[in-house]
């Protein structure tokens, strides 16, 4: 089994900035892709920001320039730097990887996905 955790999640004036954090443990042979996804109550998730394995990067239009999605291969731990902050990025932000488990699934191209429990970033004055 795989567990992510996420934390960094807190109350924010607009402006400030914020770290979450996603920690992945468990069975892992080798993380292909990490996801920052967020959604608030009525909507779908939505996918913020992700990063592969060669560290190639993808953002939404709404948060280019502001957010900065990275991992730490050794601590299978990604992270998202959310900088001037505005209320519409109040939401629950979720960590997504995509990953091989076990070196049999990693040969064999078989991925899977798991999430973290999510994290409150509310951005208020």
């Amino acid at each position: 089994q795989v567990q992510l955790v996420e934390s960094g999640g807190d109350l924010v004036q607009p402006g400030g900035s914020l770290r979450l954090s996603c920690a992945a443990s468990g069975s892992i042979f080798s993380i292909k892709s990490t996801g920052w996804y967020r959604q608030v109550p009525g909507k779908q998730r939505e996918l913020v920001a992700a990063i592969d394995s060669r560290g190639s990067t993808n953002y939404s239009d709404s948060v280019k320039g502001r957010f900065t999605i990275s991992r730490d291969n050794a601590k299978n731990t990604a992270y998202l730097q959310m900088n001037s902050l505005k209320p519409e990025d109040t939401a629950v932000y979720y960590c997504n990887a995509r990953l091989s488990d076990t070196v049999v699934a990693f040969y064999k191209g078989r991925l899977s996905d798991y999430w973290g429990q999510g994290t409150q970033v509310t951005v208020s004055s």
